[in-house]
């Protein structure tokens, strides 16, 4: 089994810290758990239909006013997807 060393900032080390004492775990086991919750959320987002992505990010639906131009439309959908990561 690897060693992995990690830097976590205050809030990251406090949502450890609680997730530990609500379920009794270690911090590895915590991190395990979290990895795969993870990785199974990234391969539900993979397996997105175009529109069911559109919904998700808020984009106009049918209706709607457009944010953008057509021929702008990767760039706008790249920049709300840029937008909610760093939220």
């Amino acid at each position: 089994m690897a060693t992995r060393t990690v830097r976590l900032d205050a809030a990251a080390e406090a949502t450890l810290a609680d997730l530990r004492r609500r379920t009794d775990q270690s911090i590895s086991e915590v991190i395990r758990r979290s990895l795969q919750a993870y990785s199974r959320e990234l391969e539900a987002d993979i397996r997105m239909r175009p529109g069911e992505v559109y919904r998700k990010l808020g984009l106009p639906r049918e209706g709607e006013r457009a944010v953008a131009p057509a021929r702008l439309a990767k760039q706008v959908i790249a920049d709300v997807i840029r937008k909610r990561h760093e939220q």
